[in-house]
């Protein structure tokens, strides 16, 4: 963070918080938004964070989220590690009026990730004159698994908890709250559309950037099902009480056992591919419909928005090894299958990649799936919704693809994939851990694109304007592609034709576990669990 550093104090309605002053930024780091969501508050809505006396230290991150995911240069949460809804504030320390806030949101399929990756620093944005905010929010079973009697969307709620000290609190920190942009990718930018279309987050944000949104809300019928699946291999019963008895950490060790049968299983269906198994759940009290449906139909209409997807989404889940490889005509055909997808759309891939290996189809097409076309689609929603409104009140939609991509010394490719643009918008080249997914150190070339992404962040947070033309007539859209050495301006991609008019089909509802369900397991002295184990406040 530069080696220039000073304490720099800021009191918020909680109380008052220590940051530093570094190479001219306020850094101010791990400022509690809500209670910590365990004990009385575990699986309820956000709760108020409590005041404190004195000056609180913000100089290190909060504690991540319940997960079992390692990242490269990230904090791994630890068992008994519940302050864990905590946000952090970039701005520049003399700047002369309040600035715009831009608003992160961190993505990691809804399960991993946190705001204390080193790519997802806020210093550059903040030093092309915003004010930068980004959060923590509960992940996995604990943000988004169904509890019967308990809301669902408990990271959504949490999400909107932290726009909600933002409205309260960024002045103290030379924001401007009427002037705040969500930004997120992939599950961040999942969960900006579905704030996008709930009336509770009405008024917290005019902007909305959302980079490769995922195609992933659940029926309630899915989530309960996923829900006792995860109950059953716990050792608990699939109640309020069952698994308020089982420990964050019996639920994130349950929910990788699941997701590994899934994974295994090749007659599991779509979950088979794509192993997410939380997301948002379509419910009647924050998110009563689809997205798509949702902005078509006017929600979040007043929002201006600004879309991004990458050219070869998918190949980077196949370089990790996260989904499986299909690599024959007849798997391709069941993949086909499993999502509800005509045999034609097959052909139209096969006609469009002539002499393409099977694989390479395969990954672009479930790329197209799951991101691509939906990502198109919600821009085309909400133009829509803003053309039937006469064009009035803000709701612009701005497009763009990212198609950077890279050769390694040893013959292979760095593709435009899925996260890849991450580094380059938030302007994190350096940040540990690029390196995998931008194919090596940066060159000049990839410098100057990360320098135009983030002035177009900038420019739009500040004004509603990228740099280039909004989306006027869906049929004909004019798409601002990030490249290296130049940007330049296209057409649709290939794929909104050949997508024209399909959708992949809902995920189907998994039979219920029928094994009778276990005795508890014993906790790890040895000792029976305690119903109110998960209720203690130890940290570590």
């Amino acid at each position: 963070m530069g080696t220039a550093a000073a304490d720099e104090t800021v009191t918020t309605k909680q109380g008052t918080v220590r940051g530093r002053n570094v190479d001219g930024l306020r850094i101010t780091l791990g400022i509690p938004y809500a209670a910590p969501p365990f004990g009385p508050g575990r699986f309820q809505a956000p709760r108020p964070a409590e005041a404190w006396d004195g000056v609180r230290d913000g100089t290190r991150f909060g504690p991540v989220a319940p997960q079992s995911a390692e990242l490269p240069g990230a904090p791994v949460w630890r068992p008994g590690q519940e302050d864990v809804l905590t946000l952090n504030v970039w701005s520049p320390a003399d700047a002369p009026g309040p600035l715009p806030v831009l608003f992160w949101i961190h993505g990691g399929a809804y399960t991993f990730g946190s705001s204390a990756q080193p790519d997802h620093d806020g210093a550059a944005l903040a030093r092309a004159g915003l004010t930068v905010v980004t959060c923590n929010y509960r992940l996995g079973f604990e943000g988004f698994g169904h509890v019967p009697g308990r809301p669902d969307n408990r990271g959504l709620l949490d999400q909107i908890a932290a726009l909600e000290w933002v409205r309260d609190n960024i002045s103290a920190f030379g924001g401007d709250p009427d002037n705040v942009t969500v930004a997120g990718q992939s599950s961040g930018g999942g969960s900006i559309t579905c704030l996008m279309s709930t009336g509770r987050a009405e008024g917290l944000f005019r902007r909305a950037v959302t980079h490769s949104v995922p195609d992933a809300t659940f029926p309630p019928a899915l989530a309960a099902a996923l829900a006792q699946e995860v109950a059953a291999e716990a050792g608990v019963a699939p109640t309020a009480e069952g698994l308020l008895s089982a420990t964050p950490q019996a639920l994130v060790e349950a929910s990788d056992r699941v997701v590994a049968r899934y994974a295994s299983d090749p007659s599991s269906g779509p979950l088979h591919y794509d192993t997410v198994i939380y997301g948002p759940v379509l419910d009647d009290a924050l998110l009563p419909k689809d997205p798509v449906d949702a902005l078509a139909a006017g929600s979040g209409g007043r929002v201006d928005l600004l879309v991004c997807h990458a050219t070869e989404e998918y190949w980077l889940m196949h370089e990790v090894g996260s989904m499986p490889s299909v690599t024959t005509e007849e798997g391709l055909a069941r993949f086909a299958a499993d999502y509800g997808l005509p045999p034609e759309l097959v052909a139209r891939y096969r006609a469009h990649m002539p002499g393409a290996p099977v694989l390479d189809v395969y990954l672009a097409l479930a790329g197209d799936a799951l991101f691509t076309t939906h990502t198109v689609r919600l821009a085309e929603a909400h133009a829509h919704a803003r053309v039937h409104a006469h064009g009035s009140g803000g709701g612009r939609v701005f497009l763009s693809r990212f198609d950077r991509r890279r050769g390694r010394p040893d013959g292979s490719r760095v593709r435009a994939w899925h996260a890849a643009d991450v580094p380059f918008a938030l302007g994190t080249l350096d940040a540990e851990g690029v390196d995998f997914l931008t194919g090596g150190p940066a060159e000049e070339d990839d410098r100057a694109l990360s320098r135009r992404m983030v002035r177009a962040w900038a420019d739009f947070a500040t004004h509603g304007d990228p740099g280039w033309a909004p989306l006027t007539d869906p049929s004909a859209p004019t798409v601002h592609v990030w490249d290296v050495p130049a940007d330049r301006e296209e057409g649709a991609s290939p794929a909104h034709a050949l997508w024209r008019g399909l959708r992949a089909a809902p995920l189907p509802t998994p039979p219920l576990p029928t094994p009778p369900l276990p005795s508890p397991p014993p906790a790890a002295d040895g000792a029976p669990p305690h119903p109110d184990e998960a209720s203690t406040t130890a940290t570590g």
